[in-house]
């Protein structure tokens, strides 16, 4: 099980909230998440590393760019810790 802390604090920024509903589609590039939150590439680098890093999020290199997935166990552990605490 994951550390929920790490997914909480991870969540913790409408950006990175905004990526997680993007992501809720399936794969998706990280050019196009640069162009629907309408960030920098180094702005969107950094949150993609915390949401990595929380284990919420799954990279996949494609070329040159960056594909993106959620992460169904984190997902579930996450939930799971939600239903814990409410």
């Amino acid at each position: 099980m994951g550390d929920p802390v790490r997914y909480f604090k991870a969540l913790a920024d409408e950006n990175r909230i905004e990526i997680i509903k993007l992501l809720k589609t399936g794969n998706v590039c990280a050019c196009d998440l640069l162009e629907s939150l309408q960030v920098t590439q180094p702005t969107l680098s950094h949150h993609m590393k915390i949401l990595v890093d929380s284990g919420l999020v799954v990279p996949k290199k494609d070329g040159k760019w960056v594909r993106y997935t959620l992460a169904p166990c984190a997902c579930e552990n996450l939930i799971h810790e939600l239903e814990k605490i409410f």
